[in-house]
């Protein structure tokens, strides 16, 4: 019923920048939170950057003063400008969204997308 694509991943040096972007569609009546997730080879999934519909935005302390997540609630998208890229960023990333679908309950449902591959570079 919802559908996140995410782009923006590629291969980068250390010191470098990437956008990751997000697009949402389908069924939607309203997003809430959005976030961005990443997957770390021999590491856990970890909460990358989070935003609310309102803007209020939090970030995980190793990405802090170099990433900035934004959103566009219009087009029901999402970006996250990833800047002085180092090895240790290097995983897949995941955007995610907290829906509301526009049905007859507003029922309410978590979205993932298929991820996008960030590599740097030492």
């Amino acid at each position: 019923q919802v559908q996140l694509v995410e782009s923006g991943g590629g291969l980068v040096q250390a010191g470098g920048s990437l956008r990751l972007a997000c697009a949402a569609s389908g069924n939607i009546f309203r997003i809430d939170d959005m976030a961005w997730y990443r997957l770390r080879p021999g590491k856990q999934r970890e909460l990358v950057a989070g935003i609310s519909n309102g803007g209020t935005t939090n970030y995980a302390d190793s990405v802090k003063d170099r990433f900035v997540i934004s959103r566009d609630n219009a087009k029901n998208t999402v970006s996250l400008q990833m800047n002085s890229l180092k090895p240790e960023d290097t995983g897949g990333y995941y955007c995610t969204a907290a829906v509301t679908l526009n049905d007859y309950r507003r029922s309410q449902s978590g979205y993932w997308g298929q991820g996008t591959q960030v590599t740097v570079s030492a």
